[in-house]
């Protein structure tokens, strides 16, 4: 018995010393939800993190907060491992918020990749589950229209659902689409056999990221969605934003000088139509517009009454922010 019990202590102190070690070889770390994950997905996924640099910890949280606080802690001379510690030892305050966060069922993937890329992977290994009576719907469910393969006795399942059916060659088929459950309501009884009987497996369950740890700073799981295109997108909407206001303040502005600018030589080009005054650049304007292909007539086009073809107008006058020194219209 005692041999048994050194062996588990050993055992025990083998992974406290594994976590401990671990904070310093890792910067970043995604916490994921592990409700409803098989033994099996919790391996794959663990192997292909290994492949890729990273480390999965699943354990009790009360010792990897432990392992995290003695590692955060200054080496005390009462400690019985002081001496060891003392010669190692180096500020980690950056990791203490990572203590805060192991509430539930909880596990830690480390690494030091891109978080998007083991995001990826732990989406890989997500596996399909049945609708259960009962269950909180994780997403809408429809049902298709086709042939089902089921006999004409089992109509009833159908009409319980006010689902639309027809019988053809001895077989129930569902004539238009229906949906039957709705993402956060629970699961009933009839939706659950119907989707039983046609083999449907709506739901899957894969490890859910729930929080980002990043060098010290914590954020939520959407900031995993953003991308650089998205950056991008999202600046090009401020900038129209500014330009827009700028504009509209008549405040020249980086963002607004260039719409300003075009309105402007709109408005030169308009009034070289309407007086004798020109310019290079606005004849060659012209000259293009005059050279564009006209829309061909068709039997439409010719019964239509001939319209006096409506002079030009000069643009439209929305303010250049005074950024030649004066108004438009002065023009």
């Amino acid at each position: 018995m005692a041999g048994q019990k050194n062996e588990k202590r050993e055992k025990k102190d083998k992974f406290f010393q594994r976590i401990y070690d671990t904070f310093d070889k890792y910067s970043r770390a995604l916490l994921v939800q592990c409700d409803n994950i098989s033994a099996r997905q919790i391996h794959a996924t663990r192997k292909e993190l290994r492949q890729n640099d990273s480390l999965m910890l699943m354990g009790k949280n009360t010792v990897i907060k432990a392992a995290l606080a003695k590692r955060i802690a200054k080496p005390d001379p009462e400690d019985s491992d002081y001496e060891t510690r003392s010669k190692t030892w180096t500020p980690l305050d950056k990791m203490e918020p990572l203590g805060k966060l192991l509430k539930g069922n909880l596990g830690i993937i480390f690494t030091n990749r891109d978080l998007p890329d083991v995001k990826d992977i732990v989406d890989k290994h997500a596996r399909e589950a049945p609708a259960k009576v009962g269950a909180v719907a994780q997403c809408d469910v429809f049902i298709k229209p086709g042939p089902t393969g089921l006999d004409p006795k089992q109509t009833g399942f159908f009409q319980n659902l006010q689902i639309p059916t027809k019988i053809v060659k001895t077989q129930i088929e569902i004539v238009s689409e229906k949906q039957i459950i709705w993402e956060s309501e629970k699961v009933g009884s009839n939706e659950a056999a119907l989707l039983q009987k046609l083999g449907i497996n709506p739901f899957s369950y894969k490890l859910k990221v729930v929080h980002v740890f990043d060098n010290g700073n914590v954020y939520g799981p959407g900031v995993l969605d953003i991308t650089p295109e998205s950056i991008i997108e999202s600046y090009k909407k401020v900038l129209h934003h500014v330009a827009a206001i700028s504009m509209e303040a008549n405040y020249p502005t980086l963002a607004s000088a260039p719409h300003t600018i075009l309105r402007s030589f709109k408005n030169l080009i308009a009034v070289t139509y309407e007086t004798d005054y020109t310019f290079e650049q606005a004849e060659a304007a012209k000259n293009r517009a005059a050279a564009a292909p006209v829309a061909a007539s068709g039997p439409a086009a010719e019964e239509a009454p001939v319209e006096e073809e409506p002079q030009e107008e000069p643009a439209e006058d929305i303010g250049a922010g005074d950024l030649f020194g004066g108004d438009d219209d002065d023009y």
